[in-house]
């Protein structure tokens, strides 16, 4: 395998601004823009460490050959059942445009999977996207997810409800 050309950071208040300036519809893309109002980078949390917990988190991505961020990755826990046990992550990724595309959001989606399973007890790591969003699910697919099914008309957004195909890593699945 070849060396990673993206690695992943946690969040701190230098990142502020710029969480702020990606918080549009232009950086978001047609698939992740929610008609949602802007909301202000949560400096109080970033102040007191990263921007990560038991429950969820969010990363930024950057590249390894200047540092420069070219979007995040983020995760929530979901729960398919009553037990711990039943806990799994459900993870996001969005780059600037510019860095669509290139793969970086293959490579960082693999990074987020392993850091889950290396840091956390659970056995599955999960993703959805939209129906029509063809390039999200080569990344995932190139990432070692598992394409499993569409979720019929479970995201609102741009006035309609959209199917979503639903995609998941298994701790022992190969990497």
């Amino acid at each position: 395998m070849s060396a990673p050309r993206v690695r992943l950071r946690d969040v701190d208040l230098a990142d502020a601004d710029l969480l702020e300036a990606w918080d549009t519809p232009a950086i978001h893309g047609e698939f992740n823009t929610f008609g949602m109002p802007r909301r202000p980078a949560p400096r109080e949390e970033m102040a007191k460490g990263p921007l990560r917990n038991e429950l969820n988190g969010q990363l930024i991505v950057e590249l390894v050959d200047d540092g420069r961020p070219i979007g995040t990755v983020s995760w929530h826990q979901v729960r398919n059942g009553p037990n711990p046990e039943s806990s799994a992550w459900n993870i996001g990724i969005s780059l600037v445009p510019e860095a669509r595309g290139q793969g970086y959001g293959t490579e960082a989606q693999r990074q987020l999977a392993a850091y889950l399973f290396e840091t956390t007890e659970v056995n599955r790591v999960e993703a959805s996207t939209d129906v029509e969003n063809l390039a999200e699910q080569r990344s995932l697919e190139k990432a070692g997810f598992r394409r499993e099914g569409i979720q019929r008309g479970a995201q609102y957004r741009a006035g309609a409800y959209h199917d979503l195909i639903v995609y998941s890593r298994l701790r022992d699945d190969p990497a």
